[in-house]
């Protein structure tokens, strides 16, 4: 994988998307880190320019599609045409469908899928002139088993892998690949808050369920990543790579 591609990874400040910006600078490419938490933000996108890495951190809503074009926008101008998109802004949580009210279905959606259509759509231009490019979504084993407590959750997820499926036939053609990553019990900080609300087990009890019995890290879900990314997986797209320890096998 060539080391000059501009690479955007929303939600990209903590967790899964700060392992992948991390590894993806660490590698000689330049990153468009975006994310809401300016906090993480500022820290983390200090962190990596003291390393002499080309990071460019910026604080984008992914549902808001005006936020998006006006930070790609940035990119372009900064650090160049866009050539690699990891979608993985997102959010969870734990509740009872029937407790469920219209707003807080329309923000998973908004978030979690819409977010997905904002962000891939918009770098699109960049691949199709370049007539190569990479589209990796990041979904869940949510998606593929469902999960008690967070049916909008496991819909938005399962809308990801459509759209990647369909997205995988439409600019296949093209040069483009898209691939998605489904991951299961990661340890991240959104897990951490869902422990001490009590809306998520503790990891270490998850785990015995597991096949490979640990949590995942983002450094793992940063590898898978970084091999969709590349030339050797040029004949790879439309793949769903269920990076989780084998907790879920389909």
């Amino acid at each position: 994988m060539g080391t000059d591609r501009v690479v955007v990874v929303t939600g990209g400040a903590s967790g899964i998307g700060l392992g992948v910006t991390q590894l993806f600078a660490r590698k000689g490419h330049a990153v468009a880190m975006l994310d809401l938490q300016d906090a993480a933000l500022e820290k983390e996108g200090a962190a990596l320019r003291a390393e002499g890495l080309n990071v460019l951190a910026r604080r984008v809503d992914v549902s808001n599609r005006e936020d998006v074009e006006a930070a790609y926008a940035a990119i372009r101008e900064t650090l160049g045409p866009i050539a690699i998109v990891v979608a993985n802004a997102g959010i969870s949580e734990g509740i009872a469908f029937k407790d469920v009210t219209v707003p807080i279905w329309q923000r998973m959606i908004d978030i979690n899928l819409t977010g997905v259509f904002h962000t891939v759509q918009a770098a699109l231009p960049d691949m199709v002139e370049a007539q190569w490019g990479r589209v990796i979504t990041i979904s869940s084993h949510a998606a593929q088993s469902g999960a008690a407590d967070r049916a909008h959750y496991s819909a938005a997820k399962a809308g990801v892998i459509g759209l990647t499926r369909a997205l995988a036939r439409e600019y296949a053609a093209q040069g483009i690949t898209v691939n998605t990553i489904p991951p299961s019990v990661v340890a991240t900080p959104m897990a951490e808050q869902g422990i001490a609300a009590g809306t998520f087990p503790p990891l270490d009890v998850i785990a015995q369920h597991i096949p490979i019995p640990r949590a995942g890290t983002p450094h793992d879900i940063a590898a898978a990543c970084e091999y969709l990314a590349s030339d050797g997986a040029s004949y790879v797209t439309g793949v769903v790579l269920p990076v989780n320890g084998g907790m879920f096998i389909g």
